[in-house]
Parts: C-alpha cells; sequence; structure tokens
C-alpha cells in the first residue's frame, strides 16, 4: 500500500493535490506519524507551537487514530514546481483546518516542507473536490519580497523557483504565529492565504 503510494507521488503528471490525498491515505494506512516523516523533506518543519523538524520532533508512537485532511484549495505556482494546499481536518472530538507548503522534488516526487493548522469551533465543509489556483506566468512586474529585520528561527519567507508563488510565517515568543501566502495574478500578488493562530493557554 506505502509503495503504491509513494509511486503515485512521484509520477511526474501528479499534482499537489494527489499527493496530499496520497499523504492522507498513508496516515490512515500506516500511521499518522509515519506518513508525516515519509511525505516531509530531510528540513521540514510544524509548529509545536514553536517551529521544530519534523524529523526529529515527532513522536515514534503514532496515535490510535490518524486525523483526516482534505484540500480544499490549492495554490500553484506558474512553474508547477511549488503549491500551497489549504483544507479542513478532523478528529472524532475535534476539527479545524491545515495550510501545508509543498514542492516538488528533483526526482518528480511532491513532498511538504512546512505544515500548520489551527482548531476551528466550527468545522470547514469537506470538499468534493479540491480547487485549483494556478499563477499567471506573465513577467513579474513588482518586488517579490519586502527586506525584513533577521528573525532567527522565529520567522521565515519562502518562494517558488520562478517567484510567483510566496509566503511568509511568523511565531511570537508565546506561540501565537501567522502564515501569509500570495500569488501572481498577471498584475500584481494577491493574497492567497492568510492565517492567524492565538497563543496557547
Amino acid at each position: 500500500m506505502m509503495l503504491a503510494l509513494l509511486l503515485l507521488a512521484t509520477d511526474p503528471e501528479t499534482t499537489a493535490v494527489d499527493a496530499e490525498e496520497a499523504f492522507r491515505r498513508a496516515a490512515q494506512a500506516e500511521g499518522q506519524w509515519t506518513a508525516f516523516r515519509k511525505f516531509a523533506t530531510d528540513d521540514a518543519i510544524l509548529f509545536l507551537p514553536q517551529p521544530e523538524k519534523v524529523q526529529k520532533a515527532l513522536p515514534d508512537k503514532n496515535p490510535p487514530v490518524a486525523v483526516q485532511w482534505w484540500p480544499a484549495q490549492s495554490y500553484v505556482s506558474c512553474d508547477g514546481t511549488t503549491a500551497i494546499n489549504t483544507g479542513p481536518w478532523i478528529l472524532p472530538k475535534s476539527a479545524g483546518y491545515f495550510t501545508t507548503v509543498w514542492r516538488k522534488q528533483p526526482q518528480g516526487a511532491w513532498k511538504w516542507e512546512l505544515d500548520h493548522g489551527d482548531t476551528l469551533a466550527k468545522p470547514r465543509a469537506v470538499p468534493a473536490k479540491a480547487e485549483t489556483v494556478k499563477a499567471s506566468c506573465a513577467p513579474i512586474s513588482e518586488p517579490t519580497a519586502t527586506p525584513m529585520a533577521p528573525l532567527g528561527d522565529k520567522a521565515g519567507d519562502g518562494q517558488s523557483p520562478d517567484g510567483t508563488l510566496l509566503w511568509h510565517w511568523e511565531v511570537s515568543a508565546a506561540g501565537a504565529r501567522s502564515f501569509d501566502a500570495w500569488i501572481w495574478d498577471g498584475r500584481t500578488f494577491v493574497s492567497a492565504v492568510s492565517n492567524k493562530v492565538a497563543a496557547p493557554r
């Protein structure tokens, strides 16, 4: 089962939505943390609530019930190498949303490099099909990043190789965080994802 899912992820025609679905199925079949590690890059991070390297920070033991999640929107760079997926997740007694940054690796596989989310009082609807929004391939006519003061491991910026998909995350000392992403529409960068997460109580 896992081999079939990994082969799907390396298919050159596979999208980030396909990879997300394979990731979810692997979590159900092989265990949540096992799948998180298998589909992550070597330096992938998530927030606990501070940023942590997935390959070292996750527990060895999988939870008895794996989280279920579905991509609702997928924002893809013009060159097709980078995507940001977002959508709902559910557990038996809680629900929320996730946002995941995916990159196509040199060998063709999609792997995620950043994952975060939050709980919600009211669950989002499970989508019948993910909506894919692809960046314009028109030449970029404005700066792709605003210079910021260095914040060490408390913040980070990223972009697709062609510069058409950008993101920034930031975490406070108390654990509150934000994640924002922008996609090039041919004229300007428009907001694609904007997440704000309160500090844990």
